[in-house]
């Protein structure tokens, strides 16, 4: 089922990728324009790289904003990083969940099986009822 679900948001997946993808070499540009090369941030490709580090919670400390400006868009980096670790798995929550509805699995209050008729009543292996 988790599978199913990860591949029924593909799509969804690979469009909140692309925005990442966009994001970071937005946040890498405008980083290598504030800070510039006196601060480490020697070029765009070495910015957004940066910016993949801050937004992905790694963090090496290898290359740091010096200004007040770049400080204050680290900040706003790191907290949308948080934000892209709970958004696929929000994402393949809600495939799930709707995977589940859409299969209507009848689970046993009493022993937990899932492997039950859709028109069943009771539970065939411990034979509590389903529809309580």
């Amino acid at each position: 089922m988790l599978m199913k679900a990860v591949y029924g948001s593909r799509r969804k997946i690979i469009v909140f990728m692309f925005s990442v993808i966009v994001l970071v070499t937005i946040f890498g540009s405008i980083m290598y324009l504030i800070e510039g090369e006196e601060n480490g941030f020697t070029s765009i490709p070495r910015s957004i790289y940066w910016a993949i580090v801050t937004i992905t919670t790694v963090g090496y400390g290898d290359i740091s904003p010096q200004t007040e400006l770049g400080q204050a868009l680290a900040s706003l980096a790191m907290i949308i990083g948080y934000a892209t670790l709970a958004i696929p798995a929000g994402i393949v929550s809600a495939e799930y969940t709707s995977l589940t509805h859409k299969f209507n699995i009848l689970v046993c209050p009493n022993c937990s099986d899932e492997n039950h008729e859709d028109d069943a009543r009771f539970c065939k292996v411990c034979g509590a009822d389903l529809e309580s």
